[in-house]
């Protein structure tokens, strides 16, 4: 395998670290404080062509692959603006993945340039209280009727819900209990988020601030049957070509902000004098620090296997799984070293280590937690029996 990096990648990281560093510290730690959604570092990115990274070409956007996303939204988190500034992009990449795979022409060239000029902002309702990660069991009904149909239900976890203008939506169009499979009867959708008919609450938590996260309650939105992606009850088989990509994005980003982290705590230990001379020169600073680096270093080198296999066309899903585990740990544990590292003054928020530990504790959560992805590489990996 080639480890050298490409011309063209280069030019990403150049390219997005251009619009990045003009957003500071103190910028996203104002963001943090006031919980406003990021509007100009949106702006920027979508003004700078960054926000159609994966889109198809005739659509606006460049067609690059996973790769390409994952060099970007690493330089995006590696800025100080942690899962805030990531999460304000990474939406945009594979989340309206269905749209491009299954979507009409029509569809397309209606949704997919609005997306990429940031025209319009994407909320995503997939998540239920009562299911969690348990997608088959959502409850939320699209009824048929004349020209369309008729939802009901509820999410949680729905990202953006406060300024998105539009709402990819994951609903039952057949209950379970009517089903031959679990997975049957799943239909997904992408239409207005008309607030008429859907109410939001904002969830209020740990980090991420400035990219709301909410409860949402629909009651008798409409969807016309132009807004309905592929085929009534298919949309479970939909959702899965997105998955390893997003698993690969947390991945990036999680590093990204461990990178960052260790970065602010090795320079704190070069300067920092305490008994004549700097704490970075005793072995219990250094040694920490150090394997840091190597976690680090060898959880992006995953990332990087797991997106050349999904850009060759093979399967990847022991490899994007692995990437997010090691990667959610890996900037984890960087950050709260780098809080230890800084001592007293690591609980300030002056330093912003202690805010980049709450920005990174989400990515060993989401998209799907440690559990399953140790099930997951248990039975397909080391053919394991199925425990759940």
């Amino acid at each position: 395998m080639d480890f050298s990096v490409s011309e063209d990648h280069t030019a990403i990281r150049d390219g997005v670290a251009a619009v990045v560093k003009r957003f500071d510290d103190e910028y996203w730690l104002a963001r943090d404080e006031d919980g406003e959604f990021p509007r100009e570092f949106h702006r920027a990115m979508a003004d700078a062509g960054w926000l159609g990274i994966t889109m198809p070409p005739e659509y606006g956007g460049a067609g690059l692959g996973v790769t390409e996303a994952a060099i970007m939204m690493h330089e995006i988190a590696s800025h100080g603006g942690g899962m805030a500034a990531a999460s304000t992009v990474h939406i945009n990449l594979f989340g309206p993945h269905p749209i491009v795979v299954f979507g009409t022409p029509e569809q397309k060239a209606r949704w997919i340039p609005r997306l990429v000029e940031g025209q319009d902002q994407c909320a995503f309702g997939f998540t239920e209280p009562d299911a969690g990660l348990n997608t088959t069991a959502i409850k939320t009904f699209a009824q048929k009727v004349p020209g369309g149909y008729l939802v009901h239900g509820q999410k949680v976890w729905t990202s953006t819900a406060q300024v998105a203008s539009k709402i990819m939506l994951l609903t039952r169009t057949t209950k379970l209990e009517d089903c031959k499979r679990p997975t049957d009867g799943i239909t997904i959708f992408y239409t207005d988020l008309d607030r008429s008919k859907i109410e939001v609450r904002r969830i209020p938590k740990m980090g991420r601030k400035a990219v709301d996260s909410n409860a949402i309650f629909i009651d008798g939105l409409f969807i016309p049957d132009s807004d309905r992606i592929g085929e009534e009850g298919k949309g479970f088989s939909y959702i899965l070509h997105s998955l390893n990509p997003e698993r690969l994005l947390v991945a990036a980003e999680a590093i990204a902000i461990g990178q960052d982290a260790l970065r602010r705590a090795t320079q704190y230990a070069r300067e920092r004098i305490v008994f004549d001379r700097p704490i970075g020169q005793n072995q219990g600073i250094q040694h920490p620090l150090a394997e840091r680096w190597m976690a680090l270093e060898a959880a992006w080198n995953m990332v990087m296997k797991g997106a050349w296999l999904y850009d060759h066309h093979k399967p990847c899903g022991a490899e994007a799984n692995t990437a997010k585990f090691l990667g959610a740990r890996a900037g984890q544990d960087a950050c709260m070293q780098a809080v230890l590292t800084h001592g007293g003054f690591g609980y300030a928020k002056e330093y912003h280590v202690e805010r980049l530990l709450r920005e990174v504790t989400v990515t060993r959560i989401a998209p799907v937690t440690e559990q399953l992805i140790l099930c997951f590489i248990a039975e397909k990996v080391l053919d394991l029996p199925k425990s759940y």
